[in-house]
């Protein structure tokens, strides 16, 4: 039985190739305030929707390149979603999925719906994106 209680959904990452229209879609007509914008050449939006952001990510930024080719049928449109998890010592969940033969990324600070926290990536079995985000900051 898994050790990891998730509590809600942090944040989505969508990447966008017309990224004014998205801007108005989210912004204007569902009334998303734009809570953070980085550099444009970094790219990111990030827009407040409730008690979680919407990211909006440019294809042609630093951080949408990541992402592989533009949002058609063979590119993501989607680039991760983040699951708000309870608070776990790191090296629990870092046992709990190595037993499990998931591969993941190393733990880093990041900024989320809550704020700055500790969170790590990992995939699904059909290879999205799942970065898994502390509530707190954990015990090491």
């Amino acid at each position: 039985m898994s050790k990891i209680k998730i509590l809600g959904v942090d944040h989505v990452v969508l990447r966008t190739t017309r990224l004014d229209s998205m801007l108005a879609f989210y912004c204007e007509f569902l009334g998303c305030p734009v809570e953070r914008e980085l550099s444009p050449d970094l790219g990111l939006v990030q827009l407040r929707a409730g008690n979680a952001l919407i990211d909006i990510v440019p294809v042609d930024s630093e951080l949408g390149r990541m992402g592989g080719k533009p949002p058609v049928q063979d590119g993501r449109n989607m680039d991760h979603v983040c699951l708000l998890i309870e608070s776990l010592p790191e090296e629990e969940l870092l046992r709990l999925l190595d037993s499990a033969g998931i591969k993941h990324s190393d733990y880093a600070e990041r900024y989320g719906a809550e704020g700055f926290g500790r969170s790590i990536y990992l995939d699904d079995p059909e290879g999205n994106v799942v970065e898994l985000k502390f509530t707190l900051a954990p015990t090491v």
